[in-house]
């Protein structure tokens, strides 16, 4: 113990030191953090929406004046022709253009069925089904008064949905523990992917080989320091996302740690796997970028892991980040028992035992 508390200390100093370790590991995490969280959304908001009125009746203006007040919809141009609809919707300047046919508000008062014409930027799909449920919703707030008013049956009728863990549906309640996982795997990879890799470049590697210190020693000293570093930042993290973004944090704190914990030494075996493989900084840099980027995208944090073809949801089972955002988000906001984070955690386990065990072998093959 003795030796590997030396050199856990010599990591952090050496790590402390270099400009390099710094910039990775004491500020640009708490930038991202900020950043993500406010960058890193699903909502549409703000959004610029063309009116081509050619009834200015009194149904159409009351369409229109919802659709004003909408905070979603904030910029509302009106629009003189159907070629200027379409050049708005070509040149992407609104993502949704409306057009209100004549005898729009006559036909309303008639009673007779009416349409209306919503052209949506498919480029933007996603974005533009969201923006289309907004419209829809509109039209059928404008629908129940027309029934109410005229008394007809079951105009009294209205559905009030109740979301359960976030009533708000506040985006910042998923994203924000997200990121915990997220850049403590960033920070992790990218710490414990530089620290053999800079040992070669600096030529110290091999005054570590004549130390007292046997391999496996050499690896507890290589994963303790990263493993301290994930878990400060995280504990930052949940002091930000607690008072900072005012998340309730409802579930055992004991368990999210040991979650973490185990979730770390899996991030961890991959990084040193990869320093062990690389011979210089950058090719560490490079290698940790390769695993980062595809599982970031297949942890459920963009898009659900139930869209995705069944193929690759099955793919994803190996990836750590997928098996912690389930368990960090629901020990955030749903306090999750005990027996469903352990659930979720023995995958965690698994992939760590295999990412250490490949580690320590690639780590002993190129001592040899």
């Amino acid at each position: 113990m003795t030796r590997i508390l030396a050199l856990v200390v010599k990591e952090l100093l050496a790590l402390l030191r270099d400009p390099r370790g710094r910039s990775v590991v004491i500020g640009p995490p708490i930038v991202q953090l900020f950043l993500f969280a406010y960058a890193a959304t699903l909502e549409v908001s703000n959004v610029a929406v063309a009116v081509y009125d050619q009834d200015h009746g009194r149904w159409a203006q009351e369409l229109v004046q919802r659709i004003a007040g909408s905070p979603t919809f904030t910029d509302i141009r009106s629009l003189d022709s159907a070629r200027d609809l379409r050049r708005a919707v070509d040149t992407q300047a609104v993502i949704m253009a409306m057009q209100i046919p004549q005898d729009f508000s006559a036909d309303i008062e008639a009673g007779r069925p009416v349409s209306l014409q919503l052209i949506l930027d498919g480029r933007r799909s996603n974005a533009a089904q969201i923006v289309n449920g907004y419209a829809l919703r509109i039209v059928a707030g404008i629908n129940a008064d027309l029934a109410a008013e005229r008394g007809q049956a079951g105009a009294a009728s209205v559905i009030v949905a109740r979301n359960w863990f976030n009533p708000n549906l506040h985006y910042h309640w998923f994203t924000v523990p997200s990121l915990i996982g997220t850049i403590g795997m960033l920070v992790g990879l990218a710490v414990t992917a530089l620290s053999i890799a800079r040992e070669r470049e600096l030529g110290t590697f091999d005054q570590l080989m004549v130390s007292p210190l046997r391999p496996a020693e050499i690896l507890v000293g290589k994963t303790l320091p990263s493993l301290l570093i994930g878990i400060v930042h995280a504990t930052v993290f949940l002091l930000v996302a607690t008072l900072a973004f005012g998340i309730p944090f409802t579930g055992s704190l004991v368990l999210l740690y040991a979650s973490l914990t185990v979730y770390l030494v899996s991030v961890v075996g991959v990084g040193l796997f990869i320093s062990s493989l690389a011979q210089t900084q950058q090719q560490a840099f490079l290698g940790a970028f390769v695993f980062i980027a595809p599982a970031i995208l297949l942890s459920g944090f963009a898009t659900p892991v139930e869209n995705m073809p069944l193929w690759l949801q099955h793919f994803t089972l190996i990836n750590p980040l997928r098996h912690f955002l389930v368990i960090v988000n629901g020990v955030f906001t749903k306090d999750m028992p005990a027996d469903t984070v352990l659930a979720n955690a023995w995958p965690l386990v698994v992939i760590a035992a295999v990412t250490m065990t490949a580690a320590a072998w690639l780590f002993r093959r190129r001592l040899g």
